[in-house]
Parts: C-alpha cells; structure tokens; sequence
C-alpha cells in the first residue's frame, strides 16, 4: 500500500508543478507576476474546483486506492520546506547596507505600515462575530508587506533604484522584520493560553526562550558561520556550500520553533540574513534560487490553493473578503505613506512608497499558513485572507503605473545622506 501512495504522490506532484509553471508563465504574459498564477492553480487544484486530493480525481478505479491524507500531509510537507528555502533567499537577498541609506524613511514607513494594518484590520474583523484573538491575526496577516511584485513593476518603469524605489525596497525590509517578531510572540503567546498557559511564570518562560534564540543567532551568525562558510567552499565535496546553506537553514529553522518558540521562517531568514555577509553568499544565492524556485517553493504556492476552500463560503465569507480586501490597500496606503510623510518626503513621493508596500504575496502567505497550522484562523477565514492577499498581488501593478504615471523624473537617492 506504501508504493502505492508514493506511486500517487508522484504524479500529483508532477501535476502540481506542471500546472504551477505553466499558469505562473500565463500570468507573465498577461503582465502579472508569475505568483499570481501559481496561487490561481492551487485555488483551482484544491477543493474549492477540482479538489486534486478528492479519491475521484482520475476518474477510474484503478486510483480507488488513493488515501487523500497521505498525499495531502506529504505535499504540505514539501510545501513547508518551500517557505523555509523561500524565508532563507529573502534573508539572503536583504542588503542591510541599502536599507541603511534611507533608513528614517525604511523605519517609519516600515513600522507605520505595520501599525496601520493591525490596528484597522482588528477593527473591521470584530463585527464578523471572531474571536479577539483572531481578530487580531487577521491584523497581522494585514500588516505583512512583499514588494516582489513592486520591485518587477519599479524595474519596468525604471524607477527601482531611485529613491523612491529604494525607500519602498527599504521599508518592506523593515516590515519584514516587524512581522516576523510580532507573528512569533503572538503565535507563542496566543497558542500557549490555548495550551492552558498564560501565566507570569509562563509568560517569562517565552519571553526567555525568544531572547535566547535571538542570543544564539547572533553569536553563531556572526563568528559561526563566516567560517564555517569558507571551510564548505575549499572543502573536497561535491556542492559542499550549498549543503552546508542547506543545513544551516534547516537548523535554524528548527531552533526557532522548538528552542525559541518562534517560527520557523524566523529563524530561516536570519540564517539567511548572516549568510549573506560571508564571501560565497552569492554562490549560495544562484544555488539555491534553483532548488528553491525550481521545486520546492511553486509547490508551496499552489499548496496555499490547495488549503484555501471558497466551495462554503457565505454571503457573509464575501463582504468580509470586499471589506478586508480594501481596508488591505487603505492601510498600507494610508500607514506607510503617512509614515514616510512624517520622514519628510513631500505627498506624492510618500502616496508612492505606500502604494508599493500594498502588495502581501508571498510573505502575506507565509503568516496566513502559520495560523492556519497554529490553530489561529480556521478553513473559511484562512481562504479569506487567501483571496485577499491574491487581489493585492493583483491590484499593486495597476495602482504603482497610476501613482507614477506622468513623473518624467523621480528624486535619485541622495548618497550624502547615507
């Protein structure tokens, strides 16, 4: 029966990234990025259409046999080590040095595109009858920022390394950052009071537990992994850096979640983060872009599809959808604009930075699935924020051509201002 399921898992898999390409290459030539097409594929695979688990997906009775949760549970499985590779190349990708250039701006777009969002997207989620704590979850999920999407579209209009460009890459660093530790106390905190916790011994307990992982971190990213690095790349093995990246963001990843209950994708973008300050990190960087990209993280993408279920939705699934979806893009608008208003950029400039934090994509995604596997959000809201998240995806390049459209030319970055 084994065989039979890896028999199964093969071909569902192969069917996963096939359709993954081949919508993400659809939605490319239709102008969108190729993400766009490859969360529509999983929608479309999961059980909201077709449903790729259901035990009459062929159609025959010779796949009678196929056990839906076993495939289920090995995909997301793959899917998982897809946002651990995924959080490790953007922690790879981060150029602390770039960020620091327009750090006051980075800062404050940064962090009042993280308040914005939690604050409105609290508000607004009460009324539907949630619990405060999913409420605010749904904040957060609001609060994250991905500006691959921005960055395509920046790069087409040939404004990226401007300032404004800069600001906008800046900031959603900043954010990033923000996210990620506000996601890992929350999840700490909230999943420990479900666990019947809750009290002052627990609460220092975590708190402990979080400095320590971030204690850790340092010392091993910083006098651990240069050298560490440098001996993988003369040593006599084959891809030996790649192995050892592979490892560090593996174990990094672990000791997030189980030494300091954090989460995981924590962990693999700090990994990621000191890596990139070792000589092979662009070695490191093209390797593993090619495992991650060509395998494991389409197999996440279409792995939030699958996991997003619209086939119940309610008359009342819909208005939260409308009202999350354009509370999503007035925050970050409203957030990161007055943020980077209040850095000193003149109204345009600012009502453009926070356009360009609008989109959620990938990093919208990956806190979306942390709760839906923490137990913080359940199926229907979970496709909510799914859909929401792919109508940001959507909406951004539209939004950035509009807000840039007519500047002959934008402010270059100030270099004496670094």
């Amino acid at each position: 029966m084994e065989e039979l399921h890896i028999l199964e898992l093969l071909v569902v898999i192969a069917i996963i990234l096939t359709i993954a390409k081949l919508s993400g290459l659809l939605a490319v030539r239709l102008g969108q990025p190729a993400v766009l097409g490859e969360l529509a594929a999983g929608v479309i695979l999961g059980p909201s259409v077709i449903d790729i688990f259901g035990p009459n997906l062929f159609g025959v009775s010779s796949f009678d046999y196929l056990d839906s949760d076993v495939i289920r549970g090995t995909t997301l499985t793959l899917a998982e080590l897809g946002v651990i590779f995924l959080m490790f190349l953007a922690g790879l990708e981060t150029d602390l040095a770039e960020v620091n250039k327009v750090r006051k701006v980075a800062f404050l777009a940064g962090a009042m595109g993280v308040i914005f969002p939690i604050a409105m997207g609290t508000l607004v989620t009460l009324p539907f009858d949630f619990s405060t704590k999913e409420a605010i979850f749904v904040g957060i999920i609001l609060s994250a920022t991905s500006v691959s999407i921005s960055a395509r579209t920046l790069m087409e209009l040939g404004v990226l390394q401007k300032r404004q460009g800069i600001s906008i890459l800046a900031a959603a660093v900043i954010d990033d950052v923000l996210v990620l530790l506000i996601l890992s106390f929350f999840t700490a905190f909230a999943v420990d009071s479900a666990d019947g916790g809750g009290g002052a011994g627990e609460v220092f307990l975590i708190v402990g537990r979080v400095a320590l992982f971030f204690v850790v971190a340092l010392i091993v990213g910083l006098f651990v992994l240069p050298p560490l690095a440098r001996w993988s790349a003369d040593a006599q093995m084959s891809e030996g850096v790649v192995v050892v990246a592979i490892i560090v963001a593996l174990v990094s990843a672990w000791f997030a979640e189980y030494i300091g209950d954090v989460a995981m994708i924590t962990g693999a973008f700090l990994a990621g983060l000191f890596m990139r300050r070792t000589e092979a990190h662009s070695i490191i960087d093209e390797k593993m872009h090619t495992i991650a990209y060509g395998f494991f993280v389409p197999i996440f993408f279409v792995g939030v599809g699958l996991s997003a279920d619209a086939s119940n939705f309610a008359g009342s699934d819909v208005i939260l959808l409308i009202v999350i979806t354009v509370i999503a893009v007035v925050s970050k608008i409203l957030g990161s604009g007055l943020g980077a208003r209040i850095a000193g950029e003149n109204t345009r400039s600012s009502i453009q930075i926070g356009t360009g934090m609008v989109s959620r994509g990938e990093v919208g995604l990956i806190v979306a699935t942390v709760g839906l596997s923490k137990g913080l959000v359940d199926t229907n809201l979970f496709s909510v924020m799914v859909l929401m998240i792919l109508a940001t995806t959507l909406i951004t390049p539209i939004l950035l051509k509009i807000v840039f459209s007519g500047e002959e030319e934008v402010e270059e970055l100030e270099e004496e201002h670094a």
